[in-house]
């Protein structure tokens, strides 16, 4: 049996259902999808499309950093928007919170999500064998 290191952090929103915030397996970090939900579990589903695509980053983004990651060990993120027309829109926020590191990504257009949400990201990386989950719990898969 191959062992992984459950990630969580307080620096974004508790899972609502049966998952975890990240799998840490090696050196390969699974994000699970992130809703924009504030860390202390606020709903932003009547937010504009950039408040809600930031808070979405923003929780990716605390779940790798509780990894011991940062942006330039993102290798692939998958956004998933309501609407192709937001796509300019979540490129532009994408952007401004990801600067200089540019994963491989998907952007997959979608009808709707859970609870009215606009956006939806999930995330794989690659952390250096030095960077330790913080507040991990060893599991095995």
């Amino acid at each position: 049996m191959s062992k992984s290191i459950t990630v969580t952090t307080d620096c974004a929103p508790s899972p609502a259902g049966h998952y975890v915030q990240a799998k840490l397996a090696g050196q390969h970090l699974y994000i699970s999808g992130q809703l924009p939900i504030r860390a202390g579990g606020e709903p932003l589903a009547d937010d504009s499309f950039e408040t809600q695509a930031g808070q979405a980053i923003d929780n990716m983004l605390a779940v790798l950093e509780a990894a011991g990651g940062t942006t330039a060990d993102l290798v692939r993120v998958t956004a998933y928007i309501v609407g192709v027309g937001n796509w300019p829109r979540f490129n532009q926020v994408y952007a401004a919170r990801l600067g200089d590191a540019r994963p491989a990504r998907t952007v997959v257009p979608v009808p709707e999500l859970h609870y009215g949400y606009l956006v939806e990201v999930d995330a794989i990386a690659v952390l250096a064998q030095n960077a330790p989950a913080r507040q991990a719990e060893n599991s095995s898969d």
